[in-house]
């Protein structure tokens, strides 16, 4: 197990690498640079000052360098020193002002998702898979192919448009701290934390139908039925049981997919997550912030995956030792 655990920290040090080059780099290929919406507007200190020029701007910012020297003074930031430094447009520090405050709310958007998405598509595929080729079955196997078909901004605009036309409602869309006031802050969340959670619940739901189906058919779920066992112990002890352990795995994996559905749910609900961050750092062509809420949201994805790994890893032998 500890060769196992060391083997998948070491992986972790490529990958942030390959992440923060690959998003570093495509950012200064965006059309557009920080200098033109600078020079444009009067939100960064100096700017409309005599004297103040590209050339001036660019040597300020550390832009008069090629884009690989950039690359390696913000990285030498953050392994020497753990700073992610500061905006290109207002010079606040990126962590302290940008960063950190919108960690929790992406998390707990993609959390109150992550619960939706297992609400739904456990129960759901055990149905399927126990009443196969039946009406629930079918209904069942539709309902997830319709959640994998539809996007979430397509929902996210029907219940955002016509509730407000025929019923006078629309979701709460003022954020308020979980610890200001809890209820208003979860029923800020439950909207598109259920529209993101339904919209992924599509793939568990087949997934949990196929590892149902395939356990019902083992020896030991049979012998359970001759027992006389109730259908209720049988399907809870027996076979959720022992056919559960591949969903740990595919929760891992689904965690990029609900951090990219965050991106969109937070600029349609006005919700201040990293992913609303992302979007409006680069209207403005904020590289450092850009940068540094990739690096903050692939180092979460990273150890997310890392926990699930091992989860998985503590639960079955084989992969430990495999």
């Amino acid at each position: 197990m500890r060769t196992y655990i060391i083997r998948r920290v070491l992986l972790i040090i490529p990958t942030l690498l390959i992440v923060t080059m690959l998003v570093f780099f495509s950012i200064h290929f965006i059309p557009g640079d920080v200098i033109d919406v600078m020079m444009g507007s009067t939100v960064s200190p100096n700017v409309g000052e005599a004297g103040v020029t590209r050339e001036w701007l660019e040597k300020k910012l550390g832009l008069d360098v090629p884009i690989h020297i950039q690359y390696g003074r913000w990285l030498k930031k953050i392994l020497l020193h753990g700073d992610l430094g500061t905006t290109l447009v207002s010079e606040e520090p990126v962590w302290e002002n940008y960063i950190r405050p919108r960690i929790p709310v992406s998390l707990e958007l993609a959390l109150i998702a992550q619960l939706i998405i297992l609400l739904l598509a456990i129960p759901i595929g055990t149905y399927s898979a126990i009443r196969q080729n039946t009406l629930g079955d079918y209904a069942g196997r539709s309902l997830s192919i319709f959640m994998l078909s539809v996007p979430e901004f397509w929902i996210a605009t029907i219940v955002l448009i016509y509730p407000a036309i025929y019923f006078g409602w629309s979701p709460p869309m003022q954020y308020v701290p979980f610890m200001e006031n809890p209820g208003e802050n979860l029923l800020m969340f439950l909207v598109p934390g259920a529209i993101l959670g339904a919209v992924h619940s599509g793939p568990l739901m087949r997934l949990v139908r196929t590892l149902v189906l395939e356990v019902l058919r083992q020896d030991y779920v049979r012998t359970a039925w001759s027992k006389g066992l109730a259908e209720r112990v049988v399907i809870l002890r027996h076979v959720l049981k022992n056919g559960m352990i591949p969903v740990i795995t595919f929760i891992g994996l689904q965690i990029p997919y609900l951090i990219g559905g965050t991106v969109i749910l937070e600029q349609i609900f006005l919700i201040p997550g990293l992913g609303r961050l992302i979007v409006q750092s680069l209207l403005v062509r904020d590289y450092a912030i850009v940068a540094g809420a990739n690096l903050v949201v692939a180092t979460l994805v990273v150890f997310i995956n890392l926990a699930v790994d091992l989860t998985y890893a503590y639960l079955d032998p084989k992969i430990r030792y495999g």
